[in-house]
């Protein structure tokens, strides 16, 4: 078999770039395969990053309407930040009690196992370098997820709150 003599890297890579696979056969079935994916393939790959840019612009009209002073993921990264959040407030909000200093937004239900890999790798790096933050899954979310990360620094919700403090620095 084809696929037993090729590394799991390459076998990657081939699923990136089909046209690169010499067998024609595969080539048209793997093709097939990607285009019927409606999980995990291209096309819903798309899809969703469509998604969670339509509800970043959410998040972000919404904080312009409430007057809260932002720096978007773009501005962060022109400023020189690698690892970071939707957005990061000039001026920290009070949220229920607790500060937030930055928002990501998640066009997504926030079950446990996504909301633990989040955390890996993105959020308890955004409570490093900028304090305490704010997580919406706008599809909702598992209620334990909230209750896990409150006390520790990331809020957890389903729509930016209306009733928000600014905090002065």
């Amino acid at each position: 078999c084809i696929l037993e003599q090729t590394e799991t890297s390459n076998v990657a890579q081939l699923l990136r770039h089909p046209d690169t696979i010499r067998d024609p056969m595969l080539r048209d079935q793997v093709r097939h395969c990607l285009d019927v994916d409606v999980e995990c393939g291209p096309g819903s790959d798309l899809i969703k990053m469509a998604v969670g840019d339509q509800y970043e612009e959410v998040l972000q009209d919404q904080l312009t309407l409430m007057g809260i002073p932002f720096l978007s993921e773009g501005g962060l990264r022109d400023k020189g930040y690698d690892k970071t959040p939707d957005i990061l407030l000039t001026t920290p909000i009070a949220v229920d009690g607790h500060v937030v200093n930055w928002i990501e937004s998640k066009a997504s239900f926030g079950d446990e196992q996504s909301h633990r890999q989040y955390l890996r790798e993105q959020y308890w790096s955004y409570w490093n370098r900028f304090g305490p933050g704010l997580v919406v899954y706008w599809f909702g979310f598992v209620e334990e997820v909230a209750m896990e990360t409150r006390e520790k620094g990331v809020v957890v919700m389903d729509h930016l709150p209306t009733k928000v403090q600014t905090l002065l620095s």
